[in-house]
């Protein structure tokens, strides 16, 4: 049964000391999602708004843009697009790009490959998630963001020795990083990926929905500080998920719909998340002539399991290599992590750290 309300965009105004270079100076996870407004979902939902929209208006001059939305309709990519609308539309009163509202392509059986074998691991990892969908929470948890600049992030590809990407390079890198300072001396963490699949199922950038599909990457055998294994680990599961291996998912997932459907799975419970967010472009929206984003941050609630990753392209003209990586961990690993020499040896900056002085 669908419902409908006529709740809309909700927005919200807010007001902030300072202005926004101090307070990117002192910022925290916590300071930094109170620029977010989120409200959970009534028992009831005909006055619930799917989407919140925050505007934070520094006193000293700036301004601050908080988007928030249930997974189950949108994801990352369709933040950033619905934000290029809304600031298309105040700045040219035209969408250049606008968004595209239409089903999945289906899997036509003229498409499909002789004698096709279902790609198993995939579905088999979204069973065992449906099938263990109990929250596990860990500490207080914290965010920090590192900035890595185009050079490092080629070295840290060289590092890894296999043809990655940006991506699987600097997963790879806080893979192995991240089961370090939770004090694994033999082997790495569990960890899952999470790929915006518009571009392997072909459809256009402007798809407007959730494309982001999670696969399990299998640590077996790997060597717990042997950069060149993680990423080369993550590369073959990457690999794998193209057209036939997400539709088989696609398909497999409306088999089992109706039991899916009342009990949705948390993809974030168990395993370490590290999600690409490669095909994401925020900072070419502009409100204003001139004037670009000059931070953007990205957050899944609540969290649980071992903790989230998100890569990310850094501002344009920091190189096309250039990345960010937004870690939450509990407080003591996150600390740790900033200190951690294979991470401190590709020189990043810390945007966003642990125990910074409040303004």
């Amino acid at each position: 049964m669908i419902k409908c309300n006529d709740a809309g965009v909700r927005m919200v105004e807010a007001r902030a000391k300072g202005s926004v270079e101090d307070w990117l100076r002192s910022v925290d996870r916590e300071k930094e999602l109170k620029l977010v407004h989120w409200e959970d979902m009534l028992p009831k939902p005909y006055f619930w708004s799917t989407f919140y929209a925050q505007i934070t208006e520094f006193e000293g001059g700036g301004l601050a843009i908080g988007l928030s939305c249930t997974q189950l309709l949108a994801d990352p990519t369709c933040a950033a697009m619905f934000f290029k609308a809304w600031a298309d539309t105040t700045l040219a009163q035209k969408m250049r790009a606008p968004p595209h509202f239409h089903p999945l392509p289906p899997r036509r059986p003229g498409n499909k490959i002789p004698n096709h074998k279902p790609y198993t691991a995939l579905i088999d990892h979204y069973k065992f998630l449906i099938q263990n969908s109990t929250p596990f929470i860990h500490a207080k948890h914290t965010t920090v963001a590192l900035a890595f600049p185009h050079h490092m992030v080629k070295a840290c590809m060289g590092l890894a020795q296999t043809t990655s990407t940006p991506f699987e390079a600097l997963a790879g890198l806080f893979w192995v990083c991240v089961s370090k300072v939770k004090g694994l001396t033999n082997g790495l963490v569990n960890m899952s990926i999470c790929m915006d699949t518009r571009k392997a199922l072909g459809l256009d950038r402007g798809f407007f929905g959730t494309c982001m599909v999670y696969n399990k990457v299998h640590s077996e055998g790997l060597k717990e500080n042997d950069l060149s294994q993680a990423a080369g680990a993550i590369g073959e599961v990457v690999a794998k998920m193209d057209s036939e291996g997400v539709m088989d998912l696609i398909e497999w997932l409306e088999v089992e719909h109706n039991e899916i459907s009342q009990s949705p799975p948390l993809m974030n419970n168990c395993d370490l998340i590290c999600s690409s967010l490669e095909a994401v472009d925020p900072y070419s929206m502009k409100f204003v002539e001139e004037f670009e984003p000059i931070r953007v941050s990205y957050y899944v609630e609540p969290v649980f399991g071992i903790g989230q990753v998100f890569i990310f392209p850094s501002p344009a003209g920091e190189g096309p290599f250039g990345r960010v990586v937004m870690v939450t961990l509990p407080e003591d690993e996150a600390v740790k992590l900033c200190e951690d020499e294979l991470i401190l040896q590709f020189s990043p900056t810390i945007v966003m750290g642990v125990n910074t002085n409040h303004a």
